[in-house]
């Protein structure tokens, strides 16, 4: 009786399938799970101190509902510095709660229902659901192994309708690794700008980028006025239970923003931003010394699963890799649930980030290099005597 009153919309939507299998990871012994998408660091000590500072002054209350003005003004400067973009603190910056929350606020500020917005797969599993549940219509862009999943100009104005209202781009993305150069995001501001679109621009792991910086698309020019810039410091700082992110971006689109934000969520928790302002103040070196141990790991899984017969191209960002299983015969799920049940290993089937992902999986090395060469010991073990019995399918 109690499902008859659920939306409609709302009972449509899948539920997560990372979380499928870490659930099911934490039920079994002996798992080494390549599967949840968070740093195994924790987070840097003076970054905690800084919290339990702001606690000891009494710093309890609400903050303005955009965030502690320091802090809009300390992600001023690294805008600034890092990607030579400005924006002024006081109504172009809203510090939210995780970069979750800035994309589903963005999202519900500019989509009218039956838009259509542009999503590059594969992808992070909420930009389809989160752009379903502000009324919009979600149009998949696949990128594929071929150009080392990095969407091109071509693919994006071949997917553009009158109803088209904006596009998500993610660089380094989320499950590939793949950064778009300067050049690439150039060409796409140029279709963009031609189809007056929008651009939400998921920079979340702009920090931990190892062969070249960074550029955010905001950079180009006349890219300003038209891009929204999603970030925050669960990755970089190792921040994720903190909840804390931020959105810049164009005065009224900004100022709808934060009208959502007042009534749905007041601010971000105030101590959890006295943290992030003494990150982006003080905490460069433990980025550095992180994001140098992350290209260690990846060099190491990379070469591994080339090894063992799992073609993987090498990522440019993040902390993943996205290697094909296609000549296992298995499709994503079949080795994914296989894997875990037969040698304790939890990756997540790639067809979860859309169905461009499905003959390849997602493996987070974000955990210790002991752990990983356990894990890849057991792929191994495992890709063999399978493909000893099984002919490829997919």
């Amino acid at each position: 009786m109690s499902e008859s009153y659920l939306a409609n919309h709302v009972k449509e939507l899948q539920p997560s399938g990372i979380r499928k299998f870490f659930d099911l990871a934490s039920q079994m012994e002996n798992v080494i799970s390549l599967g949840v998408g968070e740093p195994d660091f924790v987070t840097p000590w003076n970054v905690i101190e800084a919290s339990y500072h702001s606690l000891e002054q009494g710093y309890t209350a609400y903050t303005a509902n955009a965030g502690l003005i320091e802090l809009r003004e300390e992600i001023g400067k690294y805008l600034r510095e890092t990607f030579s973009i400005s924006y002024n603190p006081e109504d172009q910056i809203l510090v939210t709660v995780g970069a979750s929350q800035a994309i589903d606020l963005a999202l519900r500020a500019i989509v009218n229902a039956g838009d259509e917005v542009i999503v590059v797969e594969p992808c992070f599993v909420s930009y389809s659901p989160t752009i379903s549940l502000a009324g919009g219509v979600s149009v998949s862009v696949s990128a594929t192994a071929d150009n080392e999943f990095k969407v091109t100009p071509e693919q994006i104005e071949a997917a553009i309708t009158p109803r088209t209202k904006a596009i998500v781009l993610c660089s380094p993305n989320n499950p590939t690794g793949s950064v778009l150069s300067k050049e690439e995001l150039y060409e796409i501001a140029q279709v963009v700008q031609k189809h007056d679109l929008i651009v939400l621009s998921d920079e979340i792991y702009a920090e931990l980028a190892y062969d070249e910086a960074v550029s955010s698309i905001a950079s180009v020019d006349g890219m300003e006025e038209r891009t929204i810039v999603i970030s925050g410091f669960s990755k970089s700082f190792a921040m994720t239970g903190w909840r804390l992110g931020y959105a810049v971006g164009p005065v009224a689109i900004m100022q709808a923003m934060t009208k959502i934000h007042q009534y749905t969520m007041m601010c971000a928790p105030t101590m959890a931003q006295h943290g992030a302002l003494e990150a982006l103040r003080h905490g460069n070196e433990s980025v550095r010394e992180m994001k140098t141990s992350y290209r260690q790991r990846r060099n190491f899984v990379v070469k591994a699963l080339n090894e063992m017969g799992l073609s993987c191209h090498l990522p440019g960002g993040a902390f993943y890799v996205f290697p094909s299983i296609k000549e296992t015969g298995y499709s994503s799920e079949e080795f994914a649930q296989r894997l875990l049940e037969e040698e304790r290993v939890a990756v997540v089937p790639g067809q979860v980030f859309g169905e461009s992902g499905e003959g390849y999986i997602r493996c987070s090395y974000a955990t210790s290099i002991k752990q990983l060469d356990e894990a890849m010991k057991r792929m191994n073990r495992f890709v063999k005597r399978n493909s000893e019995t099984n002919e490829p399918t997919v």
